[in-house]
């Protein structure tokens, strides 16, 4: 819905009423006193959140003078993304730590200050955006052929399904090894901290590997199907390895492998979406959210089946596994016949590029 709301009227708009419904709700979720309250708290979040990330990628794409240019935007975007989810824990516990020991309220009243500080980051982030982020001034309108508006449905219909399944396999991965790390391995809480910090530092890596200069961001649409084939083999790994050294290894396969999916995912919608590029992106971006979620539930049910115990996993590998076949020929059809100066492409095409 957001994205959509987007190409009607503005980016900057959406992005500002997302960051301020997400601080507002946050900090009424802080003083809620009993579970449907609760509940509502959560449910507004998201609905605020959802109108962030949609909305920054097509302002993003309404700037982009050239591939190069979006890619590496695109680039700071995911590690940014990454950089939070590492950063945000520690920072809450800090926060908490600190509220605790300077006795604010008393002990159960310091567990308000991390949310109250989430709040005031959404609220800062929202004052960097009125005062520095501007409306593209002029946002690309294509009227496609019949044929190539059929064949971008097709393509937006396959990328959403490579965003759906892996982050499903994440979602299942995430809930998976640390039930896995504490009840099998026996892993303290510090060790699978430093787990989930291990794959925020190899996602990081890879991102800003993938969209390198090092890497044209026309050939990163090839990296599709290994890195479909990288997570399934990663998710099969992990629970047949013992040791806390040799989980590292199988955990780094997975975070590398599900750290260059999205981004490609994202990128290319964004490349080939044309005038409802907002609308193709919070698309993509309500797959991954619901992958997200399907996965980390699915995840739990099925860690508690005692005869296999390898069944999220294995479960993971699979629905990854069935992700391939939207893979493939896509890159073929993401080849676009000519491209404009600002370097989107100006009809999709199944031809291969002229550098290529």
């Amino acid at each position: 819905m957001w994205g959509k709301v987007s190409d009607q009227r503005a980016r900057r708009p959406v992005i500002l009423l997302g960051l301020i419904g997400f601080a507002t709700s946050f900090t009424l979720f802080a003083f809620f006193e009993n579970l449907p309250l609760l509940y509502l708290g959560r449910f507004l979040a998201g609905v605020f959140a959802a109108a962030i990330a949609p909305a920054a990628y097509a302002l993003v794409g309404d700037h982009a003078r050239s591939k190069e240019w979006r890619a590496y935007r695109f680039t700071l975007l995911n590690v940014a993304a990454t950089a939070g989810f590492f950063v945000g824990p520690l920072l809450a516990g800090l926060v908490l730590r600190m509220s605790r020991e300077t006795a604010l309220g008393g002990n159960e009243a310091a567990f308000l200050v991390p949310l109250l500080a989430a709040s005031g980051l959404a609220l800062l982030a929202a004052l960097m955006t009125w005062f520095f982020i501007g409306e593209a001034v002029h946002r690309r309108t294509t009227q496609a052929a019949t044929s190539e508006r059929a064949d971008k449905r097709t393509i937006m219909l396959r990328l959403c399904a490579i965003a759906f399944v892996s982050t499903l396999a994440i979602g299942a991965f995430e809930v998976g090894v640390s039930l896995r790390g504490k009840q099998i391995l026996g892993m303290d809480a510090y060790q699978i901290g430093l787990v989930f910090a291990e794959c925020s530092i190899v996602m990081f890596i890879v991102q800003a590997f993938v969209f390198s200069p090092l890497i044209k961001p026309v050939v990163t649409r090839w990296l599709l199907t290994p890195g479909l084939l990288g997570l399934a083999f990663g998710l099969a790994l992990v629970p047949l390895v013992t040791g806390y050294i040799a989980t590292t290894v199988a955990v780094a396969l997975v975070a590398a492998s599900a750290g260059i999916l999205p981004p490609i995912v994202t990128y290319w919608v964004s490349l080939c979406a044309g005038e409802t590029e907002g609308a193709d992106l919070g698309r993509v971006t309500a797959a991954g959210s619901l992958g997200q979620a399907v996965g980390s539930a699915l995840g739990g049910l099925l860690f508690d089946i005692p005869l296999l115990p390898n069944l999220t996993f294995s479960t993971a590998a699979i629905v990854v596994l069935t992700g391939l076949g939207a893979s493939f020929s896509l890159p073929r059809r993401l080849a676009p016949r000519h491209n404009t100066p600002e370097g989107r492409p100006a009809s999709v095409s199944q031809s291969p590029l002229p550098e290529e």
